[in-house]
């Protein structure tokens, strides 16, 4: 079984040039065509024996190579003049020139591809994350109070709070409604011959008594327990007090002076 191996080392013609001019460290604008063109057609053969795939741009630039080598073999041509000044034969006129400008530039563009693959290895290193709301982090700038407003504005607030002053100095007079422990009384009663001589003692009271009217309420319930017209008793301890009529109570006449508070 024939195995045949393909090994890349250069990407091109040039690179595979400039490879050996670095090798041999030699001058890029001087450089010895002979010497690099032997060294550059041993490696064209050397790919061809180990069967490697060698493309048509490494064959052209062993044929120009070879041009240039022949051409520097070549006796320089006699210096023939002309008689106007413009047409006359360079005599210091390099076969190498135009390779060499192409060196440089494939140097130039070979150093920012190095220099972009570096970067492009930096940047691979970098993990980045999600763009997140920072808008709690931002400083609060207080809110000037009074932007906006003028003298004008100032007078007219300051006026307005003279007149509500004027008002508010005013003293009026409330006289607060009271009921005597004998209305409560006939409240009561009044309540228990509604409800069928029975009644819880937390209906008597709502949210809106206040604490006088309380206090009537146990008053009166307390004389009238005295002159025995109710009796008051648990079914538990804590338990909601229970109000109920005895029974032959007579409310007629038991309304005298005595309960005058």
């Amino acid at each position: 079984m024939k195995v045949t191996y393909k090994l890349e080392i250069f990407e091109g013609p040039l690179d595979l040039l400039l490879h050996l001019i670095d090798k041999n460290e030699i001058d890029i604008y001087n450089i010895p065509i002979k010497e690099i063109t032997d060294q550059y057609m041993e490696y064209v053969h050397a790919m061809q024996e180990l069967e490697l795939d060698v493309t048509s741009e490494f064959l052209v630039m062993a044929a120009t190579l070879l041009s240039i080598k022949s051409k520097m073999l070549l006796p320089k041509p006699p210096v023939i003049e002309f008689d106007y000044e413009d047409d006359y034969m360079d005599e210091d006129f390099d076969p190498r020139a135009e390779l060499v400008q192409k060196l440089i530039e494939y140097r130039k563009y070979k150093a920012i591809a190095d220099t972009l693959r570096e970067k492009e290895l930096d940047r691979s290193l970098i993990y980045t994350r999600e763009p997140e709301d920072l808008t709690p982090f931002q400083p609060t700038v207080p809110q000037n109070p009074v932007e906006g407003l003028d003298i004008a504005d100032l007078l007219l607030a300051f006026r307005r709070t003279l007149r509500k002053m004027v008002t508010r100095n005013a003293v009026a007079k409330i006289q607060r409604d009271e009921i005597s422990v004998k209305d409560r009384m006939k409240q009561v009663v009044e309540l228990l011959d509604q409800r069928g001589g029975k009644l819880l003692f937390s209906k008597l009271l709502d949210g809106e008594q206040t604490k006088d009217d309380i206090i009537v309420t146990f008053l009166a319930l307390l004389e009238l327990m005295k002159v025995k017209q109710i009796e008051c008793y648990q079914h538990r301890l804590f338990d909601d007090i229970v109000i109920q009529k005895r029974e032959g109570a007579n409310a007629d006449g038991f309304w005298g002076d005595e309960i005058s508070y």
